[in-house]
């Protein structure tokens, strides 16, 4: 129950709506209790059996107290109406009650809606801030359709399970402590054997619960496993449809899916079995104390009278359904909690990418970029073995090799979307590490081999991460810069037009040259160019690649690049093959060394 209570924290900037809730429901359940109480003398005038009390009582917290005043009152009122007229007093005095408990119970409510929109409201917020703080290195092992399951169907299930059941928590247990204390005043040894009798029905919903959990929590699973594969069909739909695979996707989709409806299957049967076996326990509960109460009264027992034994089972009987609730919110807890569980361990990952305490701020680029014997690895196997090179300011350094050689990882490492295994990055002598992870990527910028575009207009897509705002006017020369301006205002409404969802609108090109403007306006010292042009046609390439000469002008440039022929001008090549530096040099260097992987590579291209 710790992750329950640890979920209750975010209770703590509402706790005057929970106090109010509090305070209302005590208000409701002392006039439901006048409101039964009231069945005594309605009994009594009704047969005749009122006893006349003229003398007042001094007040004391008793029940003893409570009914003597009672009696009291209704001797007085005796004296001035028959009994008919009483019946009718202590009838409008019933609905007085009910209305003012009723009103209670209402104001408790609404101060709970609040609770629960914004708790919802934070604990999603909460997942989302992580979900864009973990390392890149996260998302290597996560599937994107379980985490977005976490985020949507889990936090919702917290609120429908849980959050509902904070009306039972709050409410319910405050009923019954009052109902229990009245119940003890009236008789204390039927009191005691109710008690007795009641954890019977505790025990067997706490081991439907139990099992539950269990249950709920493979159902979850098996629900990011269905998110995970629909992300999988809406990302390669083209694939699937060009190879001929919908029924080889239907078949693992309708697999899953069987085995998530078999798990709900199993939960919404448990979860039905709890209410009756609850409502069965309180029948067998009630049947009890009438036998046990019954007793007492034939007996002649002075603390329990006819009409005692009636009050009694009518303030007992209203203790079943809050009892019953309970058992039906613990039921919801535990399968709430296995939503809390899958949550938590989102929220709990390691981030691994710490800012320190006394981290600097990083104050433009002013002398040199060092890799000083850096290694990587994700798990065991190092992806990166000892790399060690300098940049210069205003140089230009290319990464080439094959696929896989380790170029997008060493790059990642600049900006801290992952951080060193061994070894360290300096940038003007001050290790990455040391600086604020905010100011340190805004003197970068980034143009990779995907284009990244988000459902948003030109406008908003160049000038994305500008926290400042960027007026109109930049972000136009931005665009002209990076060759966008002209097909840009080809469109009905220009920079206000959307891209449609991940740039679908566009053509590669189109999407590359956004992503450049969005570097341009960035406007940083030190440009990361990870494959910019490797996926364009030729008329496509030619304009990116102007536009990417436009934007190395006057900057510190990393460029990965597949097409040896894009990176001849660089002041210096490096030539990565199963994560270590193979060969370094300008490219004249490298293509006169005729065992070189450099020349291999450059060879292969050009024929």
């Amino acid at each position: 129950m710790k992750r329950f209570f640890r979920l209750l924290n975010y209770l703590v900037p509402y706790k005057w709506y929970v106090i109010q809730n509090v305070l209302y429901n005590i208000l409701g359940a002392f006039f439901a209790l006048f409101s039964f109480a009231m069945v005594i003398p309605f009994l009594r005038v009704l047969f005749n059996n009122q006893p006349m009390v003229t003398e007042p009582m001094e007040f004391q917290l008793s029940t003893e107290y409570f009914m003597h005043t009672l009696n009291y009152y209704i001797g007085k009122i005796m004296e001035m109406h028959d009994e008919a007229g009483v019946l009718i007093l202590v009838s409008i005095l019933v609905v007085m009650f009910s209305l003012l408990k009723n009103g209670f119970i209402f104001a408790a409510n609404f101060m709970l809606a609040p609770i629960r929109a914004f708790m919802v409201r934070d604990i999603r917020n909460d997942v989302y801030s992580k979900v864009l703080k973990l390392p890149l290195s996260y998302y290597t092992e996560a599937r994107k359709g379980d985490v977005i399951a976490r985020i949507s169907n889990d936090v919702q299930e917290i609120e429908a399970s849980l959050l509902s059941s904070l009306q039972m928590l709050f409410r319910d247990p405050i009923t019954i402590i009052i109902y229990m204390v009245i119940l003890f005043s009236i008789s204390f040894n039927l009191t005691l054997f109710v008690i007795l009798v009641l954890p019977l029905a505790g025990l067997l919903i706490g081991r439907i619960g139990k099992s539950l959990r269990k249950t709920t929590f493979r159902g979850q699973q098996r629900l990011g496993e269905l998110l995970a594969l629909l992300e999988e069909t809406l990302g390669g739909l083209r694939i699937i449809k060009a190879f001929n695979g919908e029924e080889q996707m239907k078949e693992r989709f309708f697999s899953t899916n069987n085995r998530f409806a078999l798990l709900i299957r199993k939960v919404v049967r448990r979860r039905y079995l709890a209410s009756p076996i609850s409502e069965f326990m309180g029948t067998i509960a009630l049947m009890l104390i009438m036998a046990y109460g019954g007793s007492l009264v034939l007996g002649g027992s002075d603390e329990m009278s006819g009409e005692s034994l009636i009050l009694f089972l009518m303030i007992f009987s209203q203790v079943i359904p809050p009892a019953k609730t309970i058992s039906t919110a613990w039921i919801n807890i535990q399968k709430g909690m296995a939503s809390v569980d899958r949550v938590d361990q989102l929220l709990l990952a390691d981030d691994k990418i710490v800012e320190k305490p006394d981290a600097v701020e990083a104050d433009g680029f002013n002398d040199s970029i060092e890799f000083r014997n850096v290694s990587f690895k994700y798990d065991k196997e190092y992806v990166l073995k000892d790399i060690s090179f300098t940049i210069k300011k205003g140089q230009s350094i290319a990464l080439v090799g094959k696929s896989g050689s380790g170029k997008s990882t060493l790059v990642d490492l600049l900006p801290r979307f992952m951080d060193t295994s061994e070894g360290e990055i300096y940038i003007d002598g001050v290790p990455v590490r040391d600086f604020r992870l905010k100011s340190l990527r805004s003197i970068m910028g980034m143009v990779s081999q995907q284009s990244i575009l988000f459902n948003d207009t030109f406008r908003n897509n160049i000038a994305f991460g500008n926290s400042e705002g960027a007026d109109l006017e930049h972000i136009v020369n931005a665009a002209k810069v990076a060759n966008a301006h002209e097909f840009i205002m080809e469109t009905e409404n220009g920079y206000e037009a959307g891209v449609g969802e991940g740039g679908g609108k566009l053509s590669g090109g189109q999407k590359q040259r956004i992503s450049i403007a969005r570097a341009v306006l960035a406007n940083p010292p030190i440009l990361i160019l990870d494959e910019a042009t490797s996926a364009l046609d030729t008329e496509s390439e030619r304009l990116v690649q102007d536009a990417i000469i436009k934007l190395m002008q006057k900057r510190t440039s990393i460029v990965i690049a597949h097409r040896l022929s894009t990176i001849k001008h660089a002041d210096l090549i490096l030539v990565i093959d199963e994560g270590e530096i193979v060969e370094r040099g300008s490219h004249d260097e490298l293509i006169s060394n005729k065992t070189g992987l450099y020349r291999k590579l450059h060879s292969m291209q050009m024929f």
